[in-house]
């Protein structure tokens, strides 16, 4: 089967202007853009035919020609990654049967949550997206509970049925845990991982629709999949000790740097 990665990628974040240009310092010292970051993660995946950034940016366009990636320019109406993949798609002469999208913010992903998504809709042909799912442990349970005591949104909660289809996603952290009782391990929550894997046609029917009143919202494109009554497998992947996290605001740098030097 034929499979490709597009990463998404715009300038013009509401919470972080200018993200995917955003320069993370390594452990030598030495920096990187971080949509360069999600590029070279997006290499370590096996079984992948191609790799695309899609922008409406010249900046991020000329950035990612000059570290080696082939670009797709898109228009700037697109609402969310979804939505850019699909014209990426649609601009191009691409043929897949598998198009994955990998979030420009997200160079902490490791290559088997990926392959994972990949192996699921192989086996299982009546699955038209999928999408990887990680349970939290404290350290990322708490990162979620510090942004919301501050104000900020950090990453993404997910539930789902036991056929491993999604019931809801929220920036809000789901289930709900009485912050009276002891958190045990593991714990009952689940990270949603920002990667997404559709059959062409459903990444073309999503084009289609309008964004619903619970995608507008929470801000998050996948639930117009849910509003729609198109189901997404949720696929639980295991970090295998690895720190998950994405950068989603500027005060996510540093733990975003402090991840990378430890993969060093």
């Amino acid at each position: 089967m034929h499979t490709v990665i597009i990463i998404p990628a715009r300038y013009a974040s509401r919470r972080f202007p200018g993200k995917p240009l955003a320069m993370l310092t390594l452990r030598d010292g030495s920096q990187k853009p971080l949509i360069q970051l999600t590029w070279e993660a997006a290499q370590q995946v096996q079984g992948i035919d191609a790799v695309y950034v899609a922008t409406d940016d010249d900046r991020i366009a000329e950035l990612s020609k000059a570290f080696g990636a082939e670009v797709i320019m898109t228009a700037d109406t697109c609402q969310n990654g979804t939505e850019r993949c699909a014209e990426a798609v649609e601009n191009t002469d691409i043929q897949a049967d598998i198009i994955v999208n990998l979030q420009g913010d997200a160079p902490l992903t490791p290559p088997w949550f990926i392959e994972a998504l990949v192996a699921e809709m192989q086996q299982d042909f009546q699955v038209q997206m999928a999408t990887p799912v990680l349970r939290c442990d404290p350290l990322t349970y708490g990162h979620f509970i510090e942004d919301r005591r501050n104000g900020r949104v950090g990453g993404t909660t997910a539930t789902f049925d036991k056929a491993q289809n999604a019931l809801y996603f929220s920036k809000e952290v789901i289930p709900y845990i009485d912050p009276n009782q002891p958190i045990t391990s593991p714990v009952p929550v689940f990270h949603h991982v920002g990667v997404y894997a559709y059959r062409p046609a459903a990444l073309a029917a999503y084009k289609t629709w309008q964004a619903g009143p619970l995608e507008t919202l929470e801000g998050l494109e996948q639930l117009r999949f849910l509003e729609n009554g198109h189901p997404i497998r949720c696929v639980k992947v295991n970090a295998q000790g690895r720190v998950f996290w994405e950068l989603n605001n500027p005060q996510d740098i540093p733990r975003i740097e402090a991840a990378l030097r430890d993969l060093a």
